[in-house]
């Protein structure tokens, strides 16, 4: 019966962290106008470690800024792709002493998380997100 719980609770934590990046905020393309790329230049994915969002963007340093393959471990509160290509990135986060990751598809002009996480890779993809 104790696997049995211990089965539910990685169910719960990961439904909980599910629940977090479904309900945060979404940061829609710049060509929406709420929000734009602020300091990630044009042809990069950039990554900023706490929250700075003006209307026009991101102005605070980013803690990554990559238009290639890239991996490593950064802390990340939010993200955008300011490329023309599909990014997945590969994140982890501990929820009450439990590691967890998992990756994100982030369409061209998006971002999200709004979560402090660690991206560990950026990859670049072909397939639809």
């Amino acid at each position: 019966m104790q696997g049995a719980a211990v089965h539910w609770k990685s169910i719960a934590v990961t439904a909980s962290v599910a629940g977090v990046l479904v309900t945060a905020p979404a940061a829609p393309a710049a060509a929406s106008g709420v929000w734009g790329p602020g300091n990630c230049p044009q042809g990069t994915f950039c990554a900023w470690p706490n929250w700075d969002h003006p209307a026009e963007g991101p102005t605070a340093p980013p803690s990554l800024v990559t238009s290639t393959e890239w991996s490593g471990n950064v802390p990340v509160f939010n993200y955008y792709n300011h490329t023309s290509r599909n990014a997945e990135i590969t994140w982890s986060y501990t929820y009450l002493g439990t590691p967890l990751t998992g990756t994100e598809c982030v369409r061209p002009g998006d971002g999200n998380f709004y979560v402090p996480m660690f991206v560990t890779k950026v990859t670049w993809q072909t397939r639809t997100c």
